[in-house]
């Protein structure tokens, strides 16, 4: 009798563990037929959900799930889809001086005042370091932005990637390390991205509806997927867009030499994203850019010198690094006058610099982003050398305030 109650012990103890390994959460969205209000998060937390965001820029909620319970959590009332919350990646390719900020024509603009002053940009990526002595004076004192990542008030960038980006849109101008193409910017860091440069769209939907919130007019976006994150993502970057926010993002670094295929990534897939790709310093697509139909602009993304955490400076590569030459551009247009996004994209186009076949293609979209082009007007700058040489003008005019 005692051997067998100690083999029926037994075998419920094994029998347990097997369901208890097997339970898993999945990281989903959760969309609604309404905003959703605590009534809505407790159907959630009874199919034993725990809820990481709760928008209010489309009705959806943000939650890990246990898998065995997501078929029954479509049944309920309300509920219109759940949808993986898809992972996202920073789109740098390499660790490979600032040649960018000058090739745009971005001095020119800054000769004549022009810095984007008090224009907002969110960038949307693994934080920044806020105490950077070429960023901290263009930050507002008591708001730095937002941690989404960790939920918490301290968007300190624990990568690297972030602090890279911003130093492109807004490093100061102020006789040390490099200069932003908007160096009076208000920069906003808006963590979704954790040390390894890894995260989750639902972080980047609350990301955006922050935006929202607290009247960011210009989010860089150097992250992605190639997998399509759904209709609520997609959803909430058309919400932040209707809402007066231009979206800028990487085209993402799944080209081939070639230049062929349609390989843009998401969010820079979506209509109300402006996608940027990749150029070097002999304005020629870099060999990683992606291509495709989406790709609006192109921009300096090779070697590109910007911050780091710590106060230090590096090299990197990617369309993650041509982004923010655009982000950057983007307030410098607003600056100057242009308001909605509809007006600023059409500005950027007008005056970009084509690279590829004439009107737009598949590799340089309508050509090199233009600072002074769409801020100065054409006549105020002389014209570039597009064939991409040593004689160009460009590749000597002083954005860097130090040798390197």
């Amino acid at each position: 009798m005692i051997h067998k109650k100690l083999l029926f012990i037994m075998v419920m103890i094994f029998a347990f563990s097997i369901i208890s390994f097997n339970v898993s959460a999945d990281k989903v969205i959760i969309t609604f037929d309404k905003q959703p209000t605590a009534s809505e998060e407790a159907s959630v937390r009874e199919d034993g959900g725990v809820i990481k965001h709760t928008f209010k820029i489309v009705p959806a909620i943000a939650a890990d799930v246990p898998n065995q319970k997501l078929a029954h959590l479509k049944t309920k009332k309300n509920v219109v889809r759940i949808e993986p919350d898809v992972e996202i990646m920073a789109v740098d390719t390499e660790l490979d001086n600032t040649w960018g900020v000058k090739r745009i024509g971005a001095g020119f603009v800054h000769d004549a005042n022009k810095f984007g002053t008090g224009i907002k940009v969110a960038i949307i990526d693994s934080g920044i370091d806020y105490n950077h002595p070429d960023l901290n004076d263009n930050f507002e004192i008591g708001l730095k932005g937002y941690d989404f990542f960790n939920n918490d008030n301290n968007p300190m960038d624990d990568n690297g990637h972030g602090t890279h980006v911003a130093g492109t849109v807004a490093a100061e101008d102020n006789n040390s390390g490099v200069v932003g193409v908007a160096p009076k910017a208000k920069l906003y860091a808006l963590k979704v991205l954790g040390a390894n440069g890894s995260g989750n769209y639902g972080d980047v939907i609350a990301a955006l509806q922050w935006c929202v919130n607290n009247g960011i007019q210009v989010t860089n976006n150097s992250y992605g997927s190639s997998a399509d994150p759904g209709f609520t993502v997609h959803d909430a970057f058309d919400a932040a867009y209707t809402a007066g926010i231009i979206n800028i993002a990487a085209a993402g670094n799944s080209g081939n030499r070639k230049g062929t295929g349609d390989n843009v990534i998401y969010p820079a897939k979506y209509n109300t994203v402006v996608a940027v790709a990749a150029t070097d310093s002999s304005n020629k697509r870099a060999t990683f850019s992606s291509t495709g139909p989406k790709v609006e602009l192109s921009a300096p993304g090779v070697s590109i010198k910007s911050t780091i955490p710590g106060g230090g400076y590096a090299i990197y590569s990617g369309t993650s690094m041509a982004s923010p030459h655009v982000a950057g551009t983007a307030a410098l247009v607003i600056a100057s006058g242009v308001i909605g996004p509809a007006n600023i994209r059409a500005q950027l186009q007008a005056t970009a610099d084509n690279l590829g076949t004439p009107g737009r293609d598949s590799l340089y979209g309508y050509g090199l982003v233009d600072a002074d082009g769409a801020v100065l007007g054409t006549g105020l700058a002389p014209p570039r050398n597009l064939a991409g040489s040593s004689s160009n003008p460009y590749t000597t005019w002083g954005a860097i305030k130090n040798s390197y």
